[in-house]
């Protein structure tokens, strides 16, 4: 229980240290181009802790799974306002989500005097509003690629190396069963020249092997020749002669996975065979594997966010009904957390403190990859809908502009509450689902 609590804490603070980073984008660009920001607050919920810098509060608040900056003057005066009024809003989702009520009731209450006219957003060039609200998603992005660096380069891959795990005991046809008896089959070769589990492949016919894709090549490439096999075996190095058979061995593709034909069968070739597997493991690779790891998050994530609707019908069914679970569809933070909670907490086989590390890592990668594919949907009160306004708003003035017309100002984005007011409560609709199917009926890993 110690080590499942310490993955869900683990977990929790991950993801609260990504939304206060989150924030922080919004905050800084905001601060730069001199808009007065009243609070950043991280969490929602009764405030615990709080403390005034300058014209911004900073605080901590009860629940630490969300966040928000309050900005003045999000919308632009109403028509008959006195010139200058400006009204407050805040971008965090999870604090509109819980004070959206009040704050539409105290909304014509919210006012400013002309003095901070200046320093409103609806002031900030479209250039800049885009700059601003970019910043929180833009953060995500860059933690998630952070994260995957650490992965990729730090932590490592799934491969197999060129440990020698196993030793075949005899030659087997290609698709023999696992328990396929050896009496009558020939001796492997590989056992035949000595090669011991634990040894490590190094040089074969002259070939140097770095990865296990260079042990099949040069093993398949040899043929039924007698070949040298330089191999480290207790920090020793010794020179075995090994003589690969030709035999009917699966097809593998540019990234050594088995090739199977249209009807479902396995593909072969005739090529030298040895009998050895290597050792799984996370190997370290080269960075330039992480734009092409962000793209496929960045697909999948998308993909997920298109199809959400069936994705949360389905989760209903699953949730109310005797459904299983998708175990690549959405998951709540409860989901996440228990999630965590497992990886830390399993004893299986080859599953240790460096891969729990790396499965933790990963998660942590996909959950900001996630806040920033979410965040850019177009929808109030999402970062996507502010965007979405900036955006019109420069149409119009340039449009305008194109003209010979007067600049028809900012975009009154108070407009679009009654839609914010309903996407916000489908929000809430999804994250109780997901909250209740996270509890009822759990997505696991082992």
């Amino acid at each position: 229980m110690l080590l499942f609590a310490l993955g869900v804490l683990i977990i929790a603070l991950g993801l609260a240290l990504s939304i206060a980073l989150h924030e922080v984008g919004h905050l800084v660009p905001a601060k730069l181009f001199g808009v007065r920001v009243t609070q950043y607050m991280v969490g929602f919920g009764p405030t615990i802790l709080s403390r005034t810098r300058g014209e911004t509060e900073y605080g901590l608040k009860a629940f630490p799974l969300g966040g928000y900056i309050r900005m003045i003057g999000m919308f632009p005066p109403h028509r008959g306002d006195p010139e200058g009024t400006v009204r407050e809003d805040s971008t965090g989702l999870v604090q509109q989500l819980s004070s959206m009520s009040r704050e539409a009731k105290e909304y014509e209450s919210s006012l400013y005097g002309p003095e901070d006219a200046h320093r409103t957003f609806v002031a900030l060039s479209v250039p800049k509003k885009l700059v601003v609200m970019l910043g929180g998603p833009t953060m995500n992005l860059l933690i998630s690629l952070v994260l995957m660096l650490v992965l990729v380069s730090g932590i490592g891959l799934p491969a197999v190396t060129p440990t020698v795990q196993t030793v075949s005991e005899c030659v087997v046809p290609a698709d023999a069963p696992a328990d396929v008896s050896c009496e009558g089959r020939p001796e492997a070769p590989a056992l035949a020249a000595g090669i011991q589990p634990g040894d490590t492949l190094q040089v074969i016919d002259g070939h140097q092997i770095d990865t296990w894709a260079d042990v099949t090549e040069a093993i398949r490439g040899a043929g039924d020749r007698t070949v040298d096999v330089v191999v480290e075996r207790d920090g020793q190095t010794l020179t075995l002669q090994a003589t690969p058979i030709v035999d009917a061995r699966p097809v593998l593709d540019e990234e050594g996975s088995v090739v199977y034909a249209a009807d479902g069968t396995l593909l072969t070739e005739e090529v030298g065979f040895l009998g050895v597997s290597g050792t799984p493991d996370l190997v370290p690779q080269s960075p330039t594997e992480v734009p092409a790891m962000a793209w496929s998050a960045f697909t999948q994530t998308g993909r997920l966010i298109l199809t959400l609707p069936v994705r949360l019908y389905e989760v209903a069914q699953a949730a109310f009904g005797s459904a299983e679970r998708d175990p690549e569809g959405p998951l709540g933070v409860v989901g996440v957390s228990r999630l965590a909670g497992e990886v830390a907490a399993t004893d299986e086989p080859g599953f240790e403190l460096k891969e729990k590390t790396a499965t933790l890592v990963s998660m942590l990668a996909s959950l900001n990859m996630a806040l920033f594919v979410f965040n850019l949907v177009p929808l109030l009160p999402l970062d996507g809908g502010h965007v979405l306004g900036a955006l019109i708003e420069g149409v119009r003035r340039l449009i305008a502009r194109l003209r010979g017309r007067p600049d028809p100002g900012p975009v009154d984005m108070s407009r679009m509450l009654p839609l914010t007011n309903a996407v916000a409560i489908v929000f809430l609709l999804m994250t109780v689902l997901l909250l209740y199917a996270d509890i009822v009926k759990p997505i696991t890993l082992f």
